[in-house]
């Protein structure tokens, strides 16, 4: 957890919220990855001021970095002959990132609002009146989807 913080958190995302590089109102995504949960981590954020998204559990598909390394790694596996070494993996995987068209990155970022409205959602048999409130309905999610679970666990 600390790694995350040491690593990932104070290098690379503290010098964009903090000078504003990204825009006023840097809001960081990430997902719910023990690490990213943490109270190190967490009281790291507060402490320097970043704020994240709320995120619902298990859901990788809400984010656009999930479909880039989705798009790598098909690439990869598709090539005749596997890299054998790490070089030739990094090697492959500047390639396939730079044959990425920016048109895909773009579709993907616009996207995000109608990902984001799956948080708005309910899943199969949870009332509808709790999504009535967006912000409500996207602290309450990872609950409801586990309420949901539950029912239909009860019922196999």
């Amino acid at each position: 957890m600390v790694r995350y913080q040491d690593e990932i958190l104070r290098p690379l995302v503290r010098p964009y919220a903090g000078t504003g590089a990204v825009g006023p109102g840097f809001l960081l995504m990430q997902d719910n990855a023990r690490p990213h949960v943490a109270g190190v981590c967490q009281q790291f954020l507060q402490d320097e001021g970043i704020d994240a998204m709320d995120w619902p559990a298990r859901s990788p598909d809400l984010n656009p970095i999930e479909h880039i390394w989705d798009i790598m790694s098909r690439s990869i596996h598709q090539r005749h002959v596997a890299p054998q070494t790490v070089q030739e993996l990094v090697d492959a995987l500047v390639q396939v990132w730079e044959e990425i068209p920016q048109e895909t990155i773009r579709h993907l970022i616009r996207s995000m609002p109608r990902r984001s409205d799956t948080f708005q959602t309910p899943p199969p048999g949870v009332d509808s009146d709790v999504t009535s409130d967006p912000e409500r309905s996207l602290k309450s999610l990872p609950l409801r989807i586990s309420q949901s679970q539950q029912r239909t666990d009860q019922s196999t």
